[in-house]
């Protein structure tokens, strides 16, 4: 039977439980157990599918097809943990499911209530979380903080948990913050003894606190934390501010917290000590040999979680190979002249445009889109941004012109990007889309095989509109290259344009699959032909240019 460990906030939001759990999923398989993370969500929609990203930020995808939180992402990048729709657990969906029961009658006439009805639905898809991946610990993350009204029933569900698997079968991780004052010159304990104070009213007794700071926690201060907070010094655990993300495992295991776990759970495995994951990931991390600019045009700039998947696999792409990738960030809605364009694209030396929904935006994206592929910068178009690459090219290079996407103008004479036949009697939102992993053969010769090595592959899909097979002949007389097709249905899902040196375009979302030490074969191909062109052209980096601004040289 799985063990469980149940990682819980407090004092503020923010606080990175996400990384927290993922890391702790990362040590224990390192020290030879399986795992599975589940995310619990006290929001009351069924899934964030249909959630502005300014709102939620990223929707992440399962191979499965579920729509989730973005914190699955960090899970699955960590670990190897085999994410599905059960490790995304919403208050909406335990609600749905017992209003559901109520309904059909299935409580025979009872009252249904917060305790037990919804405390055991949430117990129920817990359970079946871990138990569909049939693991040795199962790392349950529950959502917002301590104190919220909408997370009670869900500490509520985990303090039965605890209770009915009995001693050494679970435990419980509490993060919270240790702010420093500055004025007064001191680190404070007293939030974190508060946020321990409400999880005890609840009934929960934190095992271990994870105390987020800036600076070292002293003698004294684990003491005082030990005291108040009814924890061994050992179970305070510093977890400082770090440069990247995955330095946490590293900074974890200093503190022991793997060792810790195992010795509260009763589970006996030999150390280990992240060698590869320091000698490959954090190497090259810090100390790359080489330095690319990558401009990202989108329209949810402004919110740096929208585009979170993204920009951790141009990181992947960058530790594949060896480069520090700098990430410039680009509202498309500013991209209105050639002017701008020239001033916001100048020194990129790889341009990628990621998804989205709507019209907001989008001519720009074409503009940057036809920026890149007149100047032969390399090019790598995600979901919409294969449909406005698709858009860009019918225009300018196939004189259609005004193509467009039924979704931007549904009158468009040349609609190129027209929306999905099953989709055409679809009147619901929420889970919809074309969802989950779809196959796609590959044609030798293209960028898209050069990069897997092999013709069959298959990725994750998030859309509704599809390239129009009705003008496939006559954008391919003009060198657009369709480089891979989903067979079963017949669906363009790779574009490519002959004799540009990397221009590729895809309809599913490599970004979900890319991992820090195996990065998706798109984006770590992507980065390479970014540097190529680099050192091709000889184009100077931003603080290159500054410098000579500020000598009167440029």
């Amino acid at each position: 039977m799985s063990k469980y460990i149940f990682v819980t906030g407090g004092v503020v939001s923010s606080l990175g439980k996400g990384i927290a759990a993922a890391s702790i999923g990362k040590l224990l398989e390192a020290r030879g157990l399986t795992t599975s993370l589940i995310k619990c969500d006290p929001y009351l929609n069924v899934d964030p599918g249909t959630m502005n990203p300014f709102q939620h930020g990223e929707v992440y995808v399962t191979e499965d097809g579920a729509e989730t939180d973005l914190d699955l992402g960090h899970y699955e990048r960590f670990t190897e943990a085999q994410i599905s729709k059960d490790s995304n657990i919403t208050a909406g969906k335990i609600y749905y499911s017992v209003i559901t029961k109520e309904r059909r009658g299935d409580y025979l006439g009872k009252t249904v209530q917060i305790i037990p009805h919804i405390t055991d639905e949430i117990k129920k898809s817990i359970r079946k979380g871990a138990r569909e991946s049939d693991v040795d610990v199962a790392i349950v993350e529950i959502g917002g903080t301590v104190g919220d009204i909408e997370s009670l029933p869900f500490l509520e569900a985990i303090r039965q948990l605890r209770w009915e698997m009995g001693e050494h079968s679970a435990l419980n991780i509490h993060v919270t913050l240790l702010p420093y004052i500055k004025a007064a010159g001191e680190q404070k304990t007293k939030p974190t003894q508060h946020s321990v104070g409400r999880l005890r009213e609840i009934g929960i007794l934190p095992d271990i606190l994870m105390c987020r700071t800036e600076r070292p926690i002293t003698k004294e201060q684990k003491e005082k934390i030990e005291l108040f907070c009814n924890v061994d010094k050992e179970a305070v655990v510093e977890a400082g501010d770090v440069k990247h993300i995955y330095e946490v495992p590293v900074s974890l295991k200093k503190e022991g917290i793997d060792d810790l776990i195992l010795k509260k759970l009763h589970i006996s495995r030999e150390d280990k000590d992240l060698t590869e994951w320091r000698n490959f990931v954090l190497k090259r991390l810090k100390n790359p040999e080489k330095e690319v600019k990558i401009s990202v045009v989108g329209k949810y700039i402004a919110l740096p979680d929208a585009y979170k998947s993204i920009y951790e696999a141009l990181v992947h792409g960058g530790i594949a190979n060896n480069a520090r990738v700098i990430i410039d960030k680009v509202d498309s809605e500013d991209l209105d002249n050639p002017r701008d364009l020239e001033r916001a694209l100048k020194d990129a030396d790889g341009i990628l445009i990621p998804g989205g929904f709507g019209a907001r935006g989008i001519e720009g994206k074409i503009l940057a889109v036809q920026y890149a592929r007149e100047k032969g910068i390399p090019f790598f178009g995600i979901c919409l941004g294969m449909q406005v690459a698709t858009i860009e090219f019918a225009r300018n290079m196939c004189e259609m012109k005004g193509a467009n996407s039924t979704e931007f103008d549904p009158q468009t004479k040349y609609p190129v990007i027209s929306l999905l036949e099953e989709q055409k009697s679809v009147s619901g939102m929420g889970a919809t889309m074309r969802l989950g992993s779809f196959g796609c053969k590959l044609s030798k010769g293209t960028n898209s095989y050069q990069a897997y090595k092999k013709d069959s592959i298959s990725e994750r899909h998030r859309h509704r509109y599809e390239f129009n097979n009705q003008y496939r002949k006559q954008m391919e007389r003009k060198g657009f290259v369709f480089s891979g097709k989903n067979v079963q249905r017949d669906l363009v899902e790779i574009v490519e344009i002959k004799g540009h040196p990397w221009f590729v375009g895809c309809q599913f979302h490599p970004e979900f699959k890319s991992k820090p030490e195996r990065a998706h074969p798109l984006f770590r191909e992507f980065v390479a032909a970014s540097i190529r062109g680099k050192d091709r052209v000889g184009r100077p980096r931003s603080q290159d240019i500054l410098k000579a601004e500020e000598v009167g040289t440029s």
